[in-house]
């Protein structure tokens, strides 16, 4: 059930990261960031509202907040690099991230994985680099390779805490993580002076709406993954997101996947399979 969960993750969160994509060609990034973000709140509050949530024990909160702000963090840094450097660099320097959970859950966790799920991970960190594209020629100087490292550390972090918090409270730790997130997101905007909501109208509402579901969707799936799985199983699954963004291009906008993305593809498929059969 876990690795399910943790697949159903990936693929809303690449489904999320093909409609932003699109969107934001359309629309100002920033409001369409904000408003998904809002929707998703709002799910997560209407969700707390009809099935209850919370325990006496209030530890999750500082791992719910901790997602929030690095992810966040994560998100900053990365567009920061994609602004100032090739995608096909910096996508799959940010997708390594996920080793520092994979580390964190076998050093701090002493989970133990048998030798076909070390493979299977293998594999499918490799399918993930590759998936994204990676451009090795050529050189955009460092900035760019510095944020994409530090992006991926925060997607490594926010996962980390994640899973730390969804160990008691899942539904709870996204409450939290979404609304710190939503709360620094909107501090940063306006300070930055970059947020408008000029330029949306209603027309635009069923896309944005439909991008916060997908969003929030994956951060659940997520985390009650996590409060059932390992950890470093779950991680690695849920970070092959970029399959499903590249498989969603390659049918709804034709695009033509490289040679290199479609060797990733199958690495990442080999190793679900070897992840799953252990």
């Amino acid at each position: 059930m876990a690795a399910l969960l943790a697949l159903l993750s990936a693929g809303l969160g690449g489904s999320a990261d093909f409609v932003g994509g699109y969107v934001s060609k359309r629309l100002p990034a920033p409001a369409v960031v904000w408003l998904s973000q809002c929707v998703g709140l709002g799910f997560v509050i209407a969700i707390v509202l009809v099935l209850g949530g919370g325990t006496v024990d209030r530890s999750y909160l500082f791992w719910a907040i901790g997602v929030g702000q690095a992810l966040l963090l994560g998100l900053v840094a990365f567009y920061t690099a994609l602004a100032n450097g090739k995608m096909g660099v910096v996508a799959p320097i940010a997708a390594l991230g996920v080793v520092l959970p994979v580390m964190w859950a076998l050093v701090v966790g002493h989970e133990r994985l048998s030798l076909g799920q070390c493979v299977g991970i293998g594999l499918a960190i490799l399918g993930i680099v590759l998936a994204s594209g990676p451009e090795l020629e050529g050189g955009a100087g460092m900035r760019p390779l510095l944020l994409a490292i530090a992006a991926g550390a925060g997607f490594g972090v926010m996962t980390i805490c994640l899973s730390e918090g969804s160990a008691e409270e899942p539904l709870m730790t996204t409450l939290v993580a979404r609304t710190s997130l939503l709360l620094s997101l909107t501090i940063f905007l306006f300070a930055s002076r970059r947020f408008t909501l000029s330029a949306m109208g209603w027309a635009s509402a069923p896309i944005v709406v439909l991008l916060g579901l997908l969003d929030v969707g994956a951060l659940l799936a997520a985390a009650y993954a996590m409060s059932i799985g390992l950890v470093s199983v779950v991680s690695v699954l849920c970070s092959l997101y970029p399959v499903a963004t590249v498989v969603l291009a390659r049918l709804v906008l034709k695009e033509r996947a490289k040679p290199v993305q479609m060797v990733g593809v199958v690495s990442v498929m080999a190793g679900v399979v070897l992840l799953g059969a252990g």
